[in-house]
């Protein structure tokens, strides 16, 4: 089939010929290709297993002229411009399997690429490591950071926007660890951020209080609860949309570590820690991102605070009494206690995108999908490296 483009003054055109203009020629190209003056008009398919070109000359179009291009094969073609040319784009000129687009010129050496491929959205849920319980009348770690894209996030507020990942491009990920628990009398270690390359960040919660409040606690996520030898003290601040701050502690004892969800109400000794936030981005409602309990006294509460969801109990008075520890995937707080602080439980990272895409979970990382009607749910438990879609 043949298109009359371009067109000269005084031609007259066949019926056939009316009919091709809106039927546009296919060429398909099997190797790297450089567009001529006769692509106007057509659409050049690229197709081949590996990766390949197509290039955008200079001084062959003019102003206005317009070419379609796409990729049918499994190899990655790039829109690459030429010597002397520029080729702009809001999307990505790196064309997957089954992408495409249409190459205008602005001029004979400055084009526009408008794509054509669908747009990727993609909904999270992002639990930084919760921070470890104190060690001595300790107080509780407070729970990671807890943003999400697909309902609350912590600090009480409203979901935040999904992310729009490019095709075939891979971002770092990061699920962080929890922190430890103290074993000599300290404060509880902080948790490790979780992250989404530079676009969806969190901070770990922040460590419990310990050893009759001379070490005070951490801030982070969520903050630690403190830890007091009689007198009164703060816990420690939250991050905005992230978490809570940790409870404040007066009497001898540990304080709840603040949660994603909420402080628990009260000073006194052996107080719970914070709620966590529920989430039914997996399709069901869990609810993660608690503050690990504080630590009993025999004058306040013996038998030590509950964990928030996820976060870690307290122990009690007794000076072997171990904080339990928050559980992993949750970005749980750590108990307080006066025997070892219990570790905090690791972060989570969860994401949830359309079924017609596809996630490459890379090396380092430790993860699942899932489908949920017509979404995919991929889960990464652990780790670092790289996810992609296309």
């Amino acid at each position: 089939m043949t298109t009359p483009f371009p067109f000269t003054a005084g031609q007259v055109l066949t019926a056939a010929q009316m009919n091709n203009i809106s039927t546009l020629v296919i060429n398909d190209k099997t190797d790297s290709y450089t567009l001529v003056i006769g692509d106007l008009g057509e659409r050049v398919i690229m197709n081949k297993a590996t990766a390949t070109t197509i290039t955008v000359p200079n001084s062959v179009f003019a102003a206005g002229d317009q070419v379609f291009i796409a990729n049918k094969g499994a190899g990655t073609c790039t829109v690459t411009a030429g010597a002397g040319t520029t080729v702009s784009t809001s999307s990505s000129l790196a064309l997957a399997q089954y992408g495409g687009g249409t190459l205008l010129a602005l001029s004979a050496s400055s084009f526009i690429f408008f794509s054509s491929a669908l747009k990727l959205t993609v909904d999270y849920l992002v639990v930084a490591g919760g921070g470890g319980g104190g060690k001595q009348n300790a107080g509780g770690g407070g729970a990671g950071g807890f943003r999400t894209s697909y309902g609350t996030s912590g600090g009480g507020v409203a979901a935040q926007m999904p992310i729009a990942p490019v095709l075939s491009t891979n971002y770092a990920v990061t699920v962080g660890a929890g922190g430890a628990g103290a074993t000599t009398n300290a404060r509880g270690t902080s948790g490790s951020a979780s992250n989404i390359s530079s676009i969806v960040q969190t901070v770990g919660g922040g460590g419990g209080g310990g050893a009759n409040a001379a070490q005070t606690p951490n801030s982070g996520g969520s903050g630690g609860g403190a830890s007091s030898d009689g007198g009164s003290y703060s816990g420690a601040a939250g991050t905005t949309n992230e978490g809570f701050a940790g409870s404040n502690c007066s009497g001898g004892g540990g304080a709840g570590g603040g949660g994603a969800g909420g402080t628990t109400a009260g000073t006194s000794a052996g107080s719970a820690g914070g709620t966590g936030v529920a989430s039914t981005i997996t399709g069901s409602s869990v609810t993660r991102g608690g503050g690990g309990g504080g630590c009993g006294h025999a004058s306040g509460n013996p038998g030590g605070g509950a964990g928030g969801a996820g976060g870690g109990g307290a122990g009690g008075d007794n000076a072997t009494s171990a904080g339990t520890p928050g559980d992993p995937n949750t970005g749980g707080g750590g108990g307080g206690a006066n025997g070892n602080g219990g570790g905090g439980g690791s972060g989570v990272i969860i994401l949830r995108y359309p079924s017609s895409f596809t996630i490459t979970i890379g090396a380092g990382l430790t993860g699942s999908t899932a489908a949920d009607g017509t979404s995919t749910v991929a889960t990464i438990t652990a780790g670092t490296g790289n996810v992609s879609w296309a």
